[in-house]
């Protein structure tokens, strides 16, 4: 039966109820749906609606049938229920009888769906953001592979001047960073729970909104009732930041098919990732890299319907909003295939450098060089520009490369060109010139991948390296306390090391912890995923114990963050060990100072900090205590590490 017939004295057409039922795709939302279930009936008990029996038996009741939905989800799709709201309320009513039907009190369909899909969305965001760091991964892994294999970079698909290939893998390392910026983003404005909002003003049961907020998992309650019901933002938002990064995507795959083409035959594509033909049996087809570049399209599509439908949509809730589903789950599928399909592409790549490094050798793409040498030679730039444009239209009449030219020729162009022009014109030089924060030269691209913090010489260090390095920071802050380190350590050998993917759960769970009893400031799952390059973690016996982030504001400046250690590991170094290490990746990275907002001074004094005026503090680190629950009464030492 709907959950509206008592209205009607006729049944719906069934051809109007195939129109209006939308089970066959927010069937999705089950879990969604049973979660948001089972907050409103502990709000209900709060509230004197449901005693505490009858709450458990919900949550008994609702907890079963997850369970069920999840070993079956297609059961859902034989029911003839009208959406997974009706489904998910009649199967409570077969369980528990009219007990179920208590469960809607002071709630509507409309706060119902807006919940359930706000939930959606935040799990989906979490899995896309770890295929992109996933495809970040698998780029910069053929980057250190392929950081000196020189090819032509392109301008206009005409070749232009060398670059190194891993020049080019850490171009879209950079395009997906800002794809999981926006991600960011869009996840911390989404996090906002509209569940009782009623059906557009409110709910009439002094339900405390905040607290069923908290126990979703969302930052906090929506403030308006008419735009909680009827918002539809983060759908937009998800859409477009798929749409961007597809985009990206493409961008991608068509280099790649141009790189693997005959005429270029730069790359050659592993058969996992390819097609051969029904005809033609000398064919290869990129056909991974042409869906990425076709589905670019479809998701393209979906972010436009959805604009359109929205477009001029009166306050509150109507039932155009139903429309927001399809387009987004596609559009969601296809951009996390495509996401690991791009990364399964890269893995299986392997480069022809002789090719690669002969078509860079073509096309006088050192010709940029001869009009710098040109410069360094007091001819101003347009005229050596111009210089140059010549002696390229005599080179293509000779057809013959810059550095084959003889002095005397080079001369008819310019009497300032000596023999140490040669020097200029070979393609180590036009590489090893661009030795500039984001150029191509070796130096510059392993200096980006170090900035990266992916590539370590030692995936783990010892706390022994850490206590016995020889820096001069690290001389200078052991002073006084080697001993009592070693002694520390003398039960047991820590590894402490950069945090991988795989850490991301541990280091959760431990920053919840110390945020609980009010240590360190609250990080979501989310937040950890998309600044684990931040972190680095100490490892017990393969256990993560403890965690803690260096957090850089600007040049210069860093601030170590989320410092945590299990209870029951406390007292054998970690702690300490941790904070040499991020002392030592600050070092590394060239920083001038390092801080830290701490309620244990002593520690960190013993470590080398000194506490200063938190007021001197640059307003960037004030303004991100914003979130701190204490803030108004903040009982925290500023402390700084100066290094040397």
């Amino acid at each position: 039966m709907a959950l509206w017939g008592g209205r009607f004295t006729q049944a719906a057409d069934e051809k109007f109820k195939l129109f209006n039922d939308s089970l066959r795709f927010d069937y999705r939302l089950a879990k969604q749906d049973i979660i948001g279930s089972i907050s409103w009936s502990r709000a209900l008990e709060q509230v004197n609606v449901l005693t505490k029996q009858e709450q458990q038996d919900l949550e008994n009741a609702l907890n079963e049938l997850a369970e069920e939905v999840a070993q079956d989800p297609s059961q859902i799709l034989k029911s003839d229920a009208e959406d997974i709201h009706s489904y998910v309320e009649s199967k409570l009513i077969d369980k528990v009888g009219d007990l179920g039907k208590k469960l809607h009190t002071g709630r509507s369909r409309n706060d119902q769906v807006a919940t359930d899909l706000k939930l959606w969305c935040k799990e989906q965001s979490v899995e896309l953001c770890e295929l992109i760091v996933k495809l970040q991964q698998a780029l910069l892994d053929l980057a250190i592979r392929e950081q000196d294999t020189v090819m032509p970079g392109y301008t206009h698909l005409q070749r232009a001047q060398p670059i190194s290939f891993g020049h080019w893998c850490l171009a879209y390392v950079e395009m997906f960073e800002r794809d999981l910026s926006r991600m960011r983003d869009t996840a911390d404005r989404l996090d906002r729970c509209p569940l009782g909002s009623g059906a557009l003003a409110g709910t009439a049961y002094p339900i405390d909104r905040h607290a069923l907020a908290r126990d979703l998992g969302f930052k906090q309650a929506t403030q308006n009732s008419l735009d909680s019901v009827s918002d539809r933002d983060h759908v937009l938002e998800l859409l477009a930041d798929a749409s961007i990064s597809m985009m990206h995507l493409s961008r991608m795959a068509e280099d790649l098919i141009f790189y693997n083409s005959g005429e270029a035959g730069f790359i050659e594509l592993a058969d996992n990732v390819t097609s051969g033909s029904s005809l033609m049996p000398q064919k290869k087809n990129p056909d991974a890299l042409e869906l990425i570049r076709g589905k670019t399209g479809r998701v393209y599509g979906s972010l436009s319907a959805i604009m359109m439908t929205l477009k001029a949509l009166p306050l509150a809730y109507n039932k155009d909003m139903q429309e927001d589903k399809e387009g987004l789950f596609d559009a969601l599928d296809n951009w996390g295939d495509c996401l690991e399909m791009a990364a399964m592409v890269l893995e299986g790549l392997q480069t022809n450098k002789p090719r690669m490094l002969a078509a860079a050798q073509q096309g006088y793409a050192n010709a940029t060089e001869l009009a710098d040498y040109l410069v360094s030679k007091d001819i101003p730039f347009r005229e050596a520009h111009h210089i140059v444009g010549e002696v390229v239209v005599s080179a293509i009449s000779r057809q013959l490369p810059l550095e084959d030219f003889t002095l005397e020729q080079l001369k008819e162009f310019s009497d300032v060109i000596e023999s140490d022009v040669y020097q200029h014109l070979t393609i180590e030089a036009c590489l090893s010139k661009r030795e500039v924060l984001g150029g191509t030269s070796l130096t510059s691209v392993m200096s980006a991948l170090d900035e990266q913090r992916r590539i370590e010489i030692k995936e783990e260090s010892t706390s022994s390296e850490v206590i016995g390095g020889t820096s001069e920071v690290q001389m200078h802050n052991a002073m006084g306390n080697v001993q009592q380190r070693l002694n520390a350590h003398k039960a047991e050998l820590l590894n402490v090391r950069p945090a991988k993917l795989t850490d991301v759960d541990p280091i959760t769970d431990i920053v919840a912890h110390w945020s609980t009893v009010g240590e360190t400031l609250p990080r979501s799952r989310f937040d950890v995923l998309n600044s684990i390059l931040d972190f680095s973690v100490a490892v017990h016996e393969d256990e993560v114990v403890g965690c803690a982030s260096l957090y850089i504001y600007g040049t210069g400046l860093a601030e170590i963050r989320s410092v945590g250690i299990n209870e029951d590991r406390q007292g054998f170094g970690q702690g300490r060990a941790l904070i040499d290490h991020m002392l030592q990746r600050a070092s590394d990275l060239e920083l001038e100072r390092v801080i830290v907002l701490t309620r244990v001074p002593e520690f960190f004094g013993k470590l080398g900090f000194i506490e200063l005026e938190k007021e001197t503090l640059p307003e960037k680190v004030i303004k991100d205590c914003e979130g701190c629950p204490k803030q108004e009464a903040c009982d925290e030492i500023a402390m700084e590490f100066i290094i040397k």
